[in-house]
């Protein structure tokens, strides 16, 4: 902890010098892309992308779950995603799941989030599951899947995606190779980016 709270401590010495970045951000903020992944600290979109702050407007929970759209059910997700995508006007989603989440091994094994109630109850409530195939082996990649088929179910982001004004990516990032791939849903295959 205190490596965190030491580089906190000194982080404005780093940013003052950066005033070209400093003007830009304060001309207020427009972000390329809204990045929608897993609260794991293994996941860092920034260093996954490259993004400079105000590139990037993040979303972060348990498992990249999306939670169904239900019109007078307010959730944080919900929220998050409307402001994204009516306010700020973001033209890209992007939903990034990755190997090895907790998450998702929990909603597959219910034992491993015995100690976690809540965090089951969130798995188990938010969504309907669908099974990887048989034999894949990779229930994270089925999760993506399962989340960018309840994205195209909110009225905005359907009507953006149907105008063309949005466009919506299902990235897969490994983990222990550092590889993103990409979900195409014409052909369920995931490929290279």
């Amino acid at each position: 902890m205190q490596s965190l709270i030491d580089h906190a401590r000194t982080f404005h010495e780093r940013v003052s010098g950066g005033r070209e970045q400093a003007a830009t951000l304060n001309e207020g903020v427009s972000p390329q892309a809204m990045f929608i992944t897993c609260s794991d600290a293994q996941v860092i979109p920034s260093l996954i992308t490259g993004a400079r702050p105000g590139e990037l407007f993040e979303l972060r929970t348990a498992g990249n779950v999306i939670p169904p759209y239900r019109l007078g059910r307010l959730t944080t997700e919900a929220a998050t995603i409307e402001y994204a995508v009516n306010v700020l006007g973001v033209c890209d989603l992007i939903v990034c799941g990755h190997t090895r989440c907790g998450a998702v091994q929990g909603r597959v094994r219910s034992w491993t989030l015995r100690s976690a109630p809540t965090t089951r109850w969130w798995l188990l409530q938010t969504h309907r599951w669908r099974e990887a195939p048989a034999g894949s082996g990779e229930p994270e990649r089925a999760h993506l899947v399962a989340q960018l088929d309840k994205l195209r179910r909110y009225p905005r982001v359907a009507r953006r995606l149907a105008s063309g004004r949005l466009r919506l990516h299902g990235w897969f990032y490994e983990v222990d190779t550092g590889v993103v791939s990409n979900y195409r849903p014409e052909s369920g295959a995931f490929t290279p980016l």
